[in-house]
């Protein structure tokens, strides 16, 4: 019986995992070898990414993988898109990364524009335009931070970086070089218009290679630190929602996917990418999916804002599990007031429940009064933002699609997968909740020639892991929810400050 073993090294803004994948006939079975806390760290003002300390905390997870005895085929790094470290030769980090919610490219954006417009930059990436986006942050490295542009070889988006530290091989696999919003989906290269333009260093971009990729062996010196043997580095999927929306248990064409987590990710797989001028003002991006597929989606503020609920409770004193705060949820009257998630409010860190209290007051509704009202609040609000989210990819591309795969750590979430069909009223389909760490493992199985396609992959993923149905309710009531929802407004987010 031929068994393989591989190595996924999924990287979230929230937590980090080392998960092992065992391939048997066709079924594969994951287990969590090793969790750390992925908590960034505040210098001088700015926030950075402590990424020696999660590099330290993926050996020890090797580590444990070897004490199982066994041959490990291969292993792979996913994360969060946009945030990137710069290398010079042997030098392993010139500077600790920023964090994407560091407020560096507040107002980033619209410098750029001044300099090239807004259409130009869309039509060369197809790449919804947030102030985040590796580009942004590369043009205030160049006005502010120069001098590093100037002695870096290159930059490497995080799970590129750590797939080097592992390999010896620096590059830039697609999946995640298409969330910079400097890479051209149609040509499948750096968009040399713009880094032209805007007068970035051609030489700092690195070489891009597709999704599964065989980099070559763990380097000698961490094999022998970790007792780990004859194991290839795969630049696999390296951006987490690619590798997710690979591992999607889906068939046919007529689905659409969220991957659910801090962020909430809703799109299509699309055969090619989809750039117009209505994908452009509704704020789609074009980012590449495994074996030449485009994900044609929308970045949504997910459960980050539950997160941040938490966080902020927990320092005064409530210990709540997300089990509670969903069963308090649960408790509470559902659709009683609603947010915006597009308001630029939720997107920042810090004082999230004031700032939901705060959105439900200055748009004249019930404000809600309790832990349990505002978890509510959060959740119905995502639900309907879903079917806006689905209306627009229906009106931009024509596609039609009969259910929801909801994958990722947010499938777990029951409440909100049954609120999810009943504003899309459309059946959902509930995990896998690891579809990351899956698609991970299953894009280096198609690497490392045990599988053959992506059709055998989501073939693999149906045979191995349960998926739960959800049948839409209540109809008349969200739909006129719905209506409620859609005249919500994006406020300045100088109401939070008074």
């Amino acid at each position: 019986m031929s068994q393989h073993h591989y190595v996924a090294c999924d990287l979230g803004a929230e937590s980090c995992r080392l998960i092992l994948g065992t391939l048997t006939q066709n079924r594969l079975t994951i287990e969590e070898i090793h969790r750390f806390p992925n908590r960034p760290i505040k210098i001088l003002g700015t926030l950075r990414w402590d990424l020696p300390q999660i590099f330290d905390e993926l050996k020890n997870g090797l580590r444990k993988v070897a004490g199982r005895g066994f041959p490990v085929d291969s292993m792979s790094v996913d994360s969060w898109g946009v945030d990137y470290v710069y290398v010079r030769g042997q030098e392993p980090m010139l500077t600790l990364p920023y964090h994407y919610r560091d407020p560096r490219t507040d107002g980033a954006m619209a410098k750029a524009f001044a300099a090239v417009p807004a259409e130009t930059i869309y039509s060369e990436t197809g790449i919804q335009f947030m102030q985040i986006n590796t580009l942004y942050q590369l043009l205030d490295d160049l006005e502010k931070r120069s001098g590093i542009l100037e002695i870096s070889d290159q930059f490497l988006n995080i799970a590129d970086y750590f797939n080097y530290i592992f390999s010896g091989v620096g590059c830039a696999e697609e999946s995640l070089a298409s969330t910079t919003q400097l890479f051209n989906p149609y040509e499948r290269k750096w968009s040399r218009q713009l880094i032209e333009r805007f007068a970035l260093p051609a030489r700092i971009f690195p070489k891009l290679v597709k999704s599964g990729t065989r980099l070559g062996p763990l380097l000698t010196e961490i094999a022998e630190e970790v007792d780990l043997h004859g194991m290839q580095v795969v630049a696999g999927c390296s951006h987490d929602t690619g590798a997710a929306v690979a591992a999607v248990p889906a068939e046919g064409q007529d689905w659409c996917y969220i991957s659910s987590g801090t962020w909430s990710v809703m799109g299509i797989e699309a055969n090619k990418p989809i750039i117009n001028d209505a994908s452009r003002t509704m704020g789609f991006a074009n980012e590449m999916g495994y074996g030449g597929t485009t994900r044609f989606l929308k970045n949504i503020v997910g459960l980050w804002v539950v997160q941040e609920c938490r966080r902020e409770w927990e320092g005064k004193g409530y210990q709540y599990s997300y089990e509670d705060l969903t069963k308090m949820a649960e408790e509470a009257l559902p659709l009683r007031c609603l947010m915006n998630p597009v308001d630029p409010r939720f997107v920042k860190p810090n004082l999230m429940p004031q700032k939901i209290i705060n959105y439900c007051s200055d748009t004249k509704q019930i404000v809600p009064t309790t832990h349990g009202e505002i978890i509510r609040c959060i959740l119905d609000s995502l639900a309907l933002r879903y079917r806006q989210v689905l209306e627009e990819i229906t009106s931009i591309t024509g596609h039609e699609s009969k259910n929801v795969h909801i994958v990722g750590g947010g499938s777990r979430n029951r409440l909100l997968n049954q609120l999810t069909a009943n504003a899309t009223q459309l059946e959902v389909l509930a995990g896998p909740s690891e579809a990351t760490a899956i698609g991970n493992i299953l894009v280096q199985a198609i690497a490392m020639d045990h599988l053959r396609s992506l059709e055998d992959l989501r073939r693999v993923v149906r045979s191995s892991f349960p998926v739960s149905s959800y049948r839409p309710q209540d109809k008349d009531i969200w739909l006129k929810a719905y209506e409620r929802f859609q005249e919500l407004p994006v406020i300045s987010d100088e109401a939070e400050r008074r």
